[in-house]
């Protein structure tokens, strides 16, 4: 099952390339590699500052079987979450990066993690996103639970 699933996590992200065969070869190949990824096609990417995401993280989990698909970075200072397509040009949030239409991604294979870049919450190939209405309550939430505790 979880090797179908990433069959399908690997054919959903390489569906955006320019190339889709490229990256499945290249992931078949060096399955601890890494593929540039245009945003904007099937899903916009919220770029969150790692003490705030993964508060965010925990809200959503508790409010949804499964979100979208979430990556961490280098040093897990910053998670990314999957979103609609269009979500990044209108997302109004200080401290948040919008990734859309005409930019790109570093994203690993699902299943492995590369260099620091991992998934925290993986594509399983179905398309399902964060929605970014939830995301915005969830960010709220997480941002005053931690205002409650000291800023921790």
């Amino acid at each position: 099952m979880a090797g179908t699933r990433t069959k399908a996590a690997v054919a959903w992200l390489a569906s955006v390339a320019p190339d889709p065969g490229a990256v499945r070869r290249e992931w078949a190949r060096n399955p601890g590699g890494m593929a540039l990824l245009p945003a904007g096609r099937r899903w916009d990417v919220l770029i969150v500052p790692g003490e705030l995401g993964y508060p965010t993280l925990d809200v959503l989990t508790r409010l949804l079987d499964r979100p979208g698909p979430v990556l961490a970075d280098f040093g897990e200072s910053r998670m990314g979450f999957f979103v609609a397509p269009g979500t990044a040009s209108r997302w109004v949030g200080t401290g948040i990066r919008g990734i859309g239409a005409g930019a790109w991604i570093v994203a690993p294979r699902p299943g492995s993690a590369v260099g620091g870049v991992r998934w925290l919450i993986p594509p399983d190939g179905s398309g399902v996103l964060t929605d970014a209405g939830l995301l915005e309550l969830a960010l709220h939430e997480a941002a005053a639970s931690r205002g409650t505790r000291g800023g921790r």
